[in-house]
């Protein structure tokens, strides 16, 4: 990251494409910076002068997901004059590239000509490349007219900027602009991004225009589309950035571009995960149905068919992560890569979820075979050693010894800090399984498929084993194990993964309540948030990525289990974390944050490699929303029960123009009423109490 830190970083993202840069818009060499397209950094170093000096920096800041403007100016020349007459703004819109529009804007009573310096160089570093801090040579600039170029050797990569009017010499345009009293001239840059696939392809939906609103996954939140409004302004700043993030973060399959998905984040993660796509699809019902039904198709098209141990393949399992470019394979991964223990069964839920809220029976169909080939891969090669249990480890070379959403080296803990052995057997995995065969088989039953029945005994065993050999007990009480290690040992530490139980239906009543007294005790609720690992735990480090952090899409799964499970208060005192914690990160959630709780600091304290904007901290406050209001989907059977959150954090929450079934619903929250208006759509709403 750069010496300013994350949070003074401006990023835009548009599909495959994104920058980083400094809160004045430059990007300095050295760091995180850059303009990148499909994980390579084209471009490297970007600043502007004006008149032979830096513009003095007033704001900066991105304007939706892939737009930005800075704002600077240039100090009199004569020191007579107290007020600057000349101001400096910097228009970005990323697209496959970049554009940047540089106004002068002349106040003064007369009119002056300036030279408009733009230098700009690159690296062609790999993504990972920049996330080890390797440092790479710059590439040499070859200046011809009104453009520089740049050319990876032994590589197809090329950097093309160009700025009409301007001449190139060296690494530098230069135009001289006469700006009238009272006007604005302009020099305008365009970074072109080529690679062996050809000239990158815009944005879905940009139409070759770089202003052209990208794909929209819930409607404009200015516009027509959902409408959030609530009596709490930062929580409705937060589900409209998130709405505007997912958007920013949605992809094309190249191979069916009519199929969209959601990137798991940038920098480090803008491709297509099987975990990070699935959740953040989930999270957007019911807003985009079509996100779920696209993410399904593209994970499809790419479902494992045989047993390659190298890359983690097997039969029926969905992928881990997938990498483009040509040097995908200089990552810390195989470019196609299937070692992810929880994808698989997570699919199954999530095409379960998008049929009840209105995914057609035709498109149900042509995925049941991808379905299908999900269970059977949950019972033929997810226990490997017949214990009855999901696990897993790693076989490759190249690969990740934790395959869990907690991936890191060190994510799996017992209590006493000692890192747990695989094979491994995640409790919020065995929960997943649980509640996609219990799903499965409801799809199976409505689709005339036979094998319904033997799902659900096959869940119900499972449930049995579960209580049998994953709850242990500590000073204060019972409580799921993270996991089994490679000795079948319960590993015994207290940690966010309990969260995720709740909404399988793995857990009866009395043990959800075991679990949500767990989930609100200060040692893993943060204040602004749910740390990943207990305060307690010897192996707890508020700075960890994965043991002592707070990831906002693991707390708003959290709050999702706790409210459906009945446990009100508890949901909302880990919302209401989120919510006070959004300000400090421009409503845009990060990836993740420091465990500090509000004693140690009275902000929360950023991580400082996250990813922002990241898809499912983006979701998470999408499905905080659906916490909020209950919303069960039965649109096959042409209901929507709401069962709101009491008592409501807010005085007053309202949405309109949710998508439900051919029509919308409007929905109203005020204290203890709630008021529905349904809008050219035959789906029954139900308002149930908690």
């Amino acid at each position: 990251m750069s010496d300013l830190g994350p949070l003074s970083e401006i990023v835009c993202v548009r599909g495959e494409s994104f920058a980083i840069s400094g809160p004045n818009g430059d990007i300095v060499p050295g760091g995180d910076h850059g303009v990148y397209v499909c994980d390579t950094r084209f471009l490297n170093h970007l600043d502007v002068e004006v008149a032979g000096r830096r513009p003095t920096h007033l704001s900066g800041a991105s304007i939706g997901g892939h737009r930005a403007v800075f704002h600077a100016y240039l100090p009199p020349f004569d020191e007579q004059v107290v007020d600057p007459t000349l101001a400096v703004t910097r228009r970005r819109v990323v697209d496959g590239g970049l554009r940047e529009e540089i106004d002068v804007s002349n106040a003064g009573p007369h009119p002056v000509t300036v030279a408009v310096t733009v230098r700009v160089g690159t690296d062609f570093a790999y993504i990972f490349d920049v996330k080890h801090g390797r440092v790479l040579g710059q590439m040499t600039a070859k200046a011809d007219g009104n453009s520089i170029a740049f050319e990876r050797p032994g590589g197809d990569e090329r950097t093309l900027v160009t700025a009409a009017g301007a001449v190139a010499t060296g690494d530098s345009l230069t135009r001289d602009l006469t700006v009238p009293s009272g006007a604005t001239a302009s020099m305008v840059v365009e970074v072109v991004a080529t690679d062996h696939y050809g000239e990158t392809p815009p944005h879905p939906g940009a139409q070759g225009d770089a202003d052209a609103p990208a794909v929209d996954v819930a409607g404009s939140p200015d516009g027509d589309g959902v409408q959030i409004r609530c009596s709490d302004e930062r929580f409705a700043r937060l589900v409209r950035r998130s709405i505007t993030d997912l958007r920013s973060l949605t992809h094309a399959d190249p191979e069916a571009p009519g199929d969209r998905f959601a990137a798991a984040g940038s920098p480090w993660f803008l491709t297509l995960f099987g975990r990070d796509s699935i959740w953040a699809a989930f999270m957007a019902l019911p807003y985009d149905v079509d996100l779920a039904r696209g993410t399904l198709q593209v994970l499809a098209r790419r479902q494992g068919t045989r047993v390659d141990l190298d890359i983690e393949e097997e039969p029926g399992k969905i992928l881990h992560e997938v990498r483009r470019g040509a040097l995908a394979d200089r990552g810390d991964l195989p470019p196609f890569y299937y070692g992810s223990v929880d994808s698989t069964p997570l699919y199954v839920i999530l095409a379960h979820e998008a049929w009840r809220w209105g995914l057609s029976e035709n498109d149900l169909r042509g995925l049941l075979p991808s379905v299908e080939a999900a269970l059977a891969w949950m019972r033929d090669y997810g226990d490997p050693d017949g214990d009855g249990f999901i696990e897993y480890v790693r076989h490759g070379e190249r690969g990740l010894a934790n395959q869990g959403w907690k991936d890191s080296q060190d994510g799996i803990r017992f209590a006493d800090g000692t890192i747990a052995r695989a094979p491994l057997a995640l409790c919020e995995v065995q929960g997943y399984a649980y509640e996609a065969a219990v799903r499965g088989a409801e799809l199976l039953d409505r689709l005339g498929r036979p094998g319904g029945d033997d799902w659900r005994r096959w869940a119900a065993d499972l449930r049995v084993r579960f209580r049998e050999r994953f709850w242990v007990r500590d000073a204060r009480g019972p409580f799921p194990a993270v996991a089994l290690d490679k000795d079948k040992r319960p590993v015994d530490s207290v940690a966010s993964n309990m969260g995720h139980l709740l909404a399988t239906g793995l857990l009866d009543a009395p043990e959800a309540a075991f679990v949500a007294a767990r989930l609100g005790a200060p040692d893993l609720a943060s204040g602004w948030g749910l740390r990943t690992l207990s305060a307690t735990s010897l192996g707890y480090n508020p700075l960890s990525y994965h043991c002592g952090s707070v990831w906002p899409h693991d707390t708003a799964i959290a709050s999702w289990g706790l409210a459906r499970t009945g446990h009100a208060e508890a949901a909302i005192a880990l919302l209401g974390g989120l919510v006070r914690a959004a300000p400090t990160f421009n409503f845009r959630l990060p990836e993740l944050f420091a465990g500090f709780s509000p004693d140690r600091s009275p902000l929360p304290v950023p991580y400082p490699a996250s990813c922002r904007p990241q898809a499912w901290a983006a979701g998470g406050a999408l499905l905080l929303m659906r916490s909020l209001l209950g919303l069960d989907a039965r649109v096959p059977d042409g209901q929507l029960i709401v069962r709101p959150l009491s008592p409501a954090p807010f005085d007053r929450l309202e949405i309109d123009g949710l998508p439900l079934g051919d029509g919308t619903v409007d929905l109203s929250l005020r204290g203890q009423e709630t008021i529905v208006r349904v809008h050219d759509t035959d789906v029954q709403v139900v308002v149930e109490p908690l």
